[in-house]
């Protein structure tokens, strides 16, 4: 069984407080196992807490992207803990399955997903005979990669991701068009990766990088 060990504020970890010596009610054996390695699944877990404290307005955007930054970073558990000490402990195990999938659809309407929300590991997105329009630059994401999972039929489907996001298209089109706007290269760009699965079928899938505008999403939605 795993165990969650406490974790801390991000101010206070490159002054010494990943040492889990600096910790005085630390126990002996706690010590120890601060000093394993971290996993994936241990970062994605921490990752999660970040999130869903963004979510809850614990921390600001600024610092969920600092220490999400440190999270990826982390190679030992010692790393990871001081990085949510100070979010609730009882938040970990919600949000690590409120990060794993989440849903949009839009069938015979126009749905527009926009704001703070929080998208999943692995998100699906439908249009049957709608219009979506999915806003993820100001979403909470839980973690450097995201999978979005397309199924557009008769429909179009519009994505705003942030500027810095390196998008990867690895869909299939039947009788469609889907389309990656803005920077063509992304090579410099240190935004999370959104990587685009699924099928777009008679259908309109296009991904704009930036900030969000309704009325500039609502036109976009009109071209062909």
């Amino acid at each position: 069984m795993t165990r969650h060990i406490a974790f801390g504020a991000v101010r206070g970890y490159d002054e010494g407080m990943t040492d889990a010596r600096s910790f005085p009610s630390v126990p002996a054996r706690d010590e120890a196992q601060l000093e394993l390695r971290a996993s994936d699944a241990d970062r994605d877990a921490a990752a999660a807490v970040l999130s869903s404290a963004l979510a809850t307005g614990r921390l600001t955007s600024t610092e969920h992207a600092e220490r999400l930054d440190a999270v990826y970073a982390a190679k030992t558990l010692g790393e990871l803990a001081p990085l949510t000490r100070d979010l609730p402990a009882d938040a970990a195990q919600a949000s690590v399955g409120m990060a794993d999938r989440a849903e949009v659809s839009a069938r015979f309407s126009k749905v527009i997903r926009s704001g703070r929300w929080v998208a999943g590991r692995r998100t699906r997105l439908t249009s049957r005979f709608g219009a979506l329009i999915v806003n993820l630059s100001e979403a909470v994401l839980p973690g450097r990669e995201i999978t979005l999972e397309i199924n557009a039929f008769c429909g179009k489907l519009i994505i705003t991701v942030p500027e810095g996001a390196h998008v990867i298209d690895e869909g299939g089109a039947l009788f469609a068009k889907r389309a990656i706007y803005g920077r063509k290269d992304a090579t410099g760009a240190d935004g999370p990766v959104i990587r685009l699965v699924g099928d777009a079928r008679f259908a309109k899938v296009a991904v704009y990088r930036g900030r969000y505008d309704p009325h500039d999403a609502w036109q976009r939605l009109q071209e062909r």
